[in-house]
């Protein structure tokens, strides 16, 4: 019996870290990749409370076309079946307003103002219109109420109306699960984050499988985008250096944090500060 337990004390701690590795692994060399590594891009565009442009506006998303650069981008269904450009669930933060995002039709989100501006949130189409032929975006997609299918296959309906490039990425695994079935001509990406220092509603078991990246067996991602302050999570150092997956650090607010991220291989998501348009050819290199 002492033999038996000897044996299974051995191979417990093996067979786990094989499905650890086995459980990070994405896919490698997406086409798209060699032209989203020679941008940076603009958190929620190019904005500046400051100057009177905010976040996720047609004023920044305009401003980072005319400088250009790449933009990230929010995505929400609204109760209509339109795709809302807009980071949180609620209007609260950035329009004073205590309504959910989702349950809201387009004349009625509309009739919101974005941080005492006169800027009005932008719907996704509005958009693309503006980066058709331009730098690429990514679309991060927010699976908060509507189901999943319904939210990716409105935005790839959406997104291929236009002439942009683009990848999409989501926290919510289902999301990339649905574009590996059925779009897998896209590029596509995880993001994630220490999940304990900032569990939220999550459960134990989610907030560890969601920051080790345990799903990527079934989604196969292109690309981990991380919280850059929890890169040294042991499973983004595993999809980096074993998988040779490409990643994305966010979010970036020093040129100081920038230059350190692409040293590491890490393409840059900014905010608070005007870098040179392109990564330099040393970052591309290890991107």
């Amino acid at each position: 019996m002492g033999f038996f337990a000897g044996i299974a004390a051995l191979c417990t701690p093996i067979a786990l870290v094989v499905f650890w590795i086995f459980a990070t692994r994405g896919r490698r060399n997406h086409p798209k990749w060699e032209v989203l590594r020679r941008f940076r891009y603009a958190h929620r565009g190019l904005h500046d409370p400051a100057q009177g442009v905010p976040e996720n506006s047609m004023a920044a998303f305009r401003r980072a076309r005319a400088f250009q650069c790449g933009i990230e981008l929010d995505v929400h269904l609204t109760k209509d079946g339109r795709l809302a450009v807009i980071h949180d669930k609620s209007l609260l933060r950035t329009a004073g307003a205590d309504v959910i995002v989702e349950q809201l039709t387009v004349p009625q989100l509309k009739s919101y103002r974005l941080e005492g501006t006169q800027e009005k949130i932008p719907l996704l189409e509005e958009v693309l219109e503006v980066f058709q032929d331009g730098p690429p975006l990514l679309v991060e997609l927010k699976a908060d109420y509507f189901d999943v299918k319904k939210l990716v296959e409105t935005a790839v309906r959406t997104l291929d109306q236009y002439r942009v490039n683009y990848c999409i990425e989501s926290f919510h695994p289902g999301v990339l699960l649905w574009l590996a079935r059925h779009r897998p001509d896209i590029c596509r990406g995880q993001l994630s984050e220490n999940f304990w220092r900032c569990r939220g509603e999550l459960k134990a078991w989610q907030a560890f499988a969601m920051t080790n990246l345990l799903s990527n067996f079934l989604t196969r991602p292109d690309f981990i985008s991380f919280r850059q302050e929890h890169r040294w999570v042991p499973s983004v150092w595993l999809c980096r250096k074993l998988h040779r997956l490409k990643m994305f650090g966010w979010t970036v607010r020093s040129p100081r944090e920038m230059e350190q991220l692409e040293r590491e291989g890490f393409s840059v998501i900014f905010e608070g500060f005007q870098p040179p348009l392109h990564a330099p050819v040393w970052a591309q290199k290890t991107a």
